[in-house]
C-alpha cells in the first residue's frame, strides 16, 4: 500500500563505512591545520610581492624572518604533535654532547589515532613543498645576483629544512635503523642475484 511507512535500512554496514570514511577525512584540529600553512605560505607570498608592497628591504626582511620563525616554532612544537603525533627536539647532556630526540604518539589499544588522514596530508604537503620552493628561490637569487636576498632565502631553507629533517627522522626512525634496513635490503638483493639461475648459466 502506498500509505505504508517506508524505512531505509543500511545494507552490509554501509553506515559504518560512511562514518569511518568521514572520520578519516575530517580535520580534527582546524586551527592547527590553518597555522601550519599560514606562516610558511605568508612568508613565501611576502617574498614574492615584497618589491611591489614596499621599497624598504629591511622591513621585508624582518617580516619574512618573523614569519619563518613563527612557522618554525609552531610546526616544531604544536602542529606536528597535534596533526601527525610526532615531535622532535635537541637536548644537551651533562657532558656537553648534543642529542636529537624523536618521539611518535603510541597507537591506542583499539588501534585508533587522534589524527586523521586529511590532517596528515595537509601536514606533509606543507612540510615538503615549502622547503622545495625556498630552494628554488635560493638558486634564483644566486643566479640573478640578488645577494641581499640570499641571506633571507637561506634562512627559509635552514628553518623549514630543519623541521623537514626532524619529522622525517621521526617518521622513519633513527639513522641506525635506516642503516640496518638498507644493509638487510642490499643483502637480500645480493642473495637473490646469487640464487638466480641465469647467473649459474653464465658461469
Amino acid at each position: 500500500d502506498s500509505s505504508d511507512d517506508i524505512e531505509d535500512v543500511s545494507l552490509f554496514d554501509a553506515d559504518d563505512d560512511v562514518s569511518r570514511r568521514s572520520k578519516k577525512s575530517k580535520i580534527r584540529h582546524p586551527v592547527a591545520s590553518f597555522f601550519h600553512l599560514f606562516f610558511r605560505v605568508s612568508a613565501i607570498v611576502v617574498y614574492l610581492l615584497c618589491e611591489l608592497l614596499t621599497s624598504s628591504f629591511i622591513a621585508c626582511m624582518v617580516t619574512i624572518i618573523l614569519l619563518l620563525s613563527c612557522d618554525f616554532w609552531a610546526v616544531k612544537n604544536v602542529t606536528g604533535r597535534l596533526m601527525v603525533g610526532l615531535r622532535w627536539w635537541n637536548q644537551v647532556d651533562d657532558d656537553g654532547r648534543s642529542h636529537w630526540v624523536f618521539e611518535a604518539r603510541k597507537v591506542s589499544a583499539q588501534g585508533s589515532k587522534t589524527s586523521s588522514e586529511a590532517e596528515s596530508r595537509i601536514f606533509w604537503l606543507g612540510l615538503i613543498t615549502c622547503p622545495m620552493i625556498w630552494v628554488i628561490f635560493a638558486f634564483s637569487a644566486l643566479f640573478s645576483f640578488k645577494v641581499k636576498w640570499l641571506a633571507v632565502v637561506v634562512m627559509g631553507v635552514v628553518l623549514q629544512g630543519a623541521n623537514l629533517y626532524g619529522y622525517i627522522r621521526c617518521k622513519v626512525g633513527s639513522r641506525k635503523n635506516l642503516t640496518s634496513m638498507a644493509t638487510s635490503y642490499l643483502g637480500k638483493q645480493f642473495l637473490r642475484q646469487v640464487r638466480c639461475p641465469g647467473l649459474w648459466k653464465a658461469w
